[in-house]
């Protein structure tokens, strides 16, 4: 006969067994974004030479400079309608005029967010062949680096970042770091701090943030324990307050139905309650990881901002 000691701790190594299945992965993964203001885009010289009096009296001259009045305002979709007109009206043998239409609309689909488009453009323009000697070709390689990440295109982005780290090896550095606070790569951030102000920024955001995140583990085990208390632990008072009373009335019901010889409904409530306890286990798990991607949000948002590496700020020219 089994004592009540080896049942207690048989059912203890069948809850720590099932809690394993719910484990949630203690990985950041954060949303982090920018926003780009037209008086930013103002503040970047231009990168190609004005057009001439003759060249703006072309119907093409006249579509490209109505597309850079556009973009230099951020109405980025008539921006890249005039930009395209002009492309088509623009003479073959004006070929450098037409690469830098090209890299206008690229640059347009780019401060909108529309990556795929960017990638598109480029793989469809004269601009795949470019060298360093075309006046925005370090601000090609930060766009598509870019947009090769946002499109989990990895392998394109690192060939990128290897072009960028062989012309521009102190911008390809900054990449690496942007990209590891953009993604919360907490292990890469602690190498890539290739500067004291930058490694000093760095080891406080790292700092505040271990000491602000929730464990994930210790939310599952508190609301194993008690459910509710996972939730309460990472300051979701309201889930917290619904998965406890959800959880009581399930657990009332089913006891009350088996001590009153209805098996068959006390088997009911309690499938509808195991449900409900192991999904606010892996609940409060997914309560801690939003919580701490929350919190480290805020603060590489922060970092990044005031470091100037979100990539768009490596940018050296607009329109």
């Amino acid at each position: 006969m089994i004592s009540n000691s080896k049942k207690i701790a048989i059912t203890l190594l069948c809850l720590i067994t099932t809690l394993g299945c719910y484990r949630v992965p203690n990985k950041l993964e954060p949303q982090i974004s920018y926003l780009v203001q037209d008086k930013y885009i103002r503040s970047l010289e231009a990168s190609f030479a004005p057009l001439t009096k003759q060249e703006r009296e072309q119907e093409w001259g006249k579509e490209y400079f109505i597309g850079v009045a556009f973009a230099k305002k951020l109405d980025l979709y008539r921006a890249v309608t005039a930009f395209k007109r002009a492309e088509i009206l623009i003479p073959n043998n004006l070929y450098h005029r037409k690469q830098e239409v090209e890299y206008y609309e690229i640059l347009s689909y780019y401060l909108g967010k529309r990556y795929e488009e960017v990638l598109d453009t480029f793989d469809d323009s004269s601009l795949c062949i470019i060298d360093s000697t075309f006046p925005t070709y370090h601000d090609l390689l930060v766009i598509l680096y870019e947009c090769y990440l946002h499109t989990e295109k990895e392998d394109k982005a690192n060939n990128i970042l290897n072009i960028i780290k062989h012309h521009y090896p102190e911008t390809a550095k900054d990449l690496e770091l942007s990209t590891a606070l953009t993604m919360g790569n907490l292990d890469d951030l602690k190498k890539l701090s290739y500067n004291p102000e930058l490694r000093s920024s760095t080891k406080e955001l790292l700092t505040a943030y271990n000491h602000e995140k929730k464990s994930i583990s210790k939310a599952q085990t508190l609301n194993a324990i008690l459910p509710g208390m996972g939730y309460l632990y990472v300051k979701q008072k309201q889930s917290a307050l619904t998965a406890t009373l959800l959880n009581g009335l399930f657990i009332a019901a089913a006891t009350h139905f088996f001590l009153h010889g209805h098996t068959s409904a006390g088997i009911i409530f309690s499938s509808f309650e195991a449900g409900w306890y192991f999904g606010g286990i892996y609940g409060a798990g997914e309560a801690a990881k939003l919580y701490n991607e929350r919190v480290y949000e805020g603060k590489a948002l922060t970092t990044l901002n005031q470091n100037k590496l979100f990539p768009i700020f490596m940018l050296n020219y607009g329109f």
